[in-house]
């Protein structure tokens, strides 16, 4: 067993230039010591869920997701909204990581989901689905973990996430709580 806790980034905007993915880099960035957070890349390679897929021999971005996030101790979801809901990819990628039922990479897992978006919600609206349907998944949702940064197209235009002292700070906290989540090995 190892001393570092790992927690798995998912994040909601494939573009490169994405500010969610600045976040998730500036939330590896601020993880407390003894823990690491990585960011998943093969987020676009998974093909959409489909029961008849996932037999004896599941698509191999989709098992290698699940086996990504079984070895970590914890999921962060970053991600911004997409017409007032979750980004198709994102729930897709959530769908691979409940199933199979009873063994689910997801099952006890704490999670957490933050973002920013341009709107005044800052994507709230996806973060709460997320934290509700990975509670039906079988993971342990953190609701009092809520970060949801409104106007990413003007606060993060001109800086990265990271320069902003107060968005590093309220990261940092919700980083933390993950990491105070994952309970204690034995």
């Amino acid at each position: 067993m190892s001393d570092t806790t790992t927690i798995l980034a998912l994040v909601g905007s494939l573009r490169a230039g994405s500010t969610n993915r600045k976040l998730a880099e500036l939330a590896a960035e601020v993880a407390p010591d003894g823990a690491t957070l990585e960011i998943y890349e093969g987020l676009r390679d998974i093909p959409f869920y489909d029961e008849d897929l996932d037999g004896d021999t599941p698509p191999a971005a989709a098992t290698a997701l699940r086996e990504a996030l079984a070895a970590a101790d914890a999921l962060l979801f970053v991600t911004p909204v997409y017409n007032g809901g979750v980004p198709a990819h994102v729930k897709n990628a959530l769908d691979w990581l409940s199933r199979p039922n009873g063994a689910a990479a997801i099952s006890e897992k704490p999670v957490a989901a933050i973002g920013t978006a341009w709107g005044e919600s800052g994507g709230s609206f996806a973060h709460d689905s997320l934290r509700t349907s990975a509670q039906i998944a079988g993971g342990q949702p953190l609701g009092d973990v809520q970060l949801s940064l409104p106007g990413s197209l003007g606060r993060f235009t001109d800086q990265h996430p990271r320069e902003d002292s107060e968005v590093r700070e309220q990261v940092a906290a919700a980083v933390a709580a993950l990491v105070a989540a994952v309970p204690v090995a034995a």
